[in-house]
């Protein structure tokens, strides 16, 4: 509930007219500057404004104003009100505007590979549509799905972020725990864990078991490979020459 009354200026207009508040008691109950108060009672503003009785709409009680008035550093207080309208429940899907309708299933494309986790009676609520559309998009059996592009609804207009990350978060607390790997994966044995890595050469490629060097193999030094050097015949003629 607000901290101001109905129609503030006009409950001001019939405060200053039919009590003996001060104009900072009457500007703090209704929210208004202590002169625009005082131009209210010198006739400067207000002029066309008829007076509200907050008794009658049951914002205030004549006991409150009475107790006001005899002390000038008391201050109004809001009367509780007497019934509590209950925010009304919305049901049913979300109504989309029809300028937007036509980008739903484009939403709706982004919801199911973005948050694939969402159940159908969740993203019908967000924008709107029905399971069968739903279905027929993510087996993309939907008569349009060869031009559907995925759009965020929140951009679109369609739903509102708070409303998506609610959905999301609920999602996320119904699904079950991970405990350990999942059932395809499982932890190498200690000789696949310590068994060196396939060979690459520089540009990536895997080198087969001929090119792969032997343990046994030993590396020739420098003197052995150039004791294996002999010049050519253009070499010797360029000496000659």
């Amino acid at each position: 509930m607000s901290n101001a009354p109905l129609m503030p200026k006009a409950t001001a207009v019939w405060l200053v007219d039919n009590t003996a508040l001060s104009f900072d008691q009457i500007a703090a109950f209704c929210k208004l500057h202590p002169l625009e108060v005082k131009a209210i009672a010198d006739g400067e503003a207000a002029q066309g404004i008829k007076g509200m009785d907050p008794i009658m709409t049951g914002q205030l009680t004549r006991e409150e104003i009475e107790k006001a008035q005899k002390d000038p550093n008391h201050r109004l207080k809001l009367a509780p009100p007497k019934v509590t309208i209950p925010e009304p429940k919305r049901r049913g899907p979300r109504y989309t505007p029809v300028s937007k309708r036509q980008d739903r299933p484009n939403a709706i494309l982004w919801l199911v590979r973005n948050h694939p986790e969402l159940k159908d009676q969740q993203i019908v609520r967000l924008v709107g549509t029905t399971k069968p559309t739903i279905e027929a998009i993510r087996n993309r059996t939907h008569w349009n799905s060869a031009q559907l592009q995925p759009m965020d609804p929140v951009t679109l207009g369609i739903c509102k972020q708070i409303d998506l990350d609610l959905e999301v978060k609920k999602s996320a607390a119904d699904a079950p725990a991970h405990q350990g790997l999942p059932e395809d994966q499982t932890l190498l044995s200690t000789e696949e864990s310590l068994a060196p890595a396939i060979p690459v050469d520089p540009f990536g490629n895997f080198k087969s078991a001929e090119e792969q060097p032997d343990d046994n193999d030993t590396v020739p030094d420098a003197a052995s490979v150039f004791a294996n050097f002999q010049p050519s015949k253009h070499d010797d003629d360029d000496d000659e020459e």
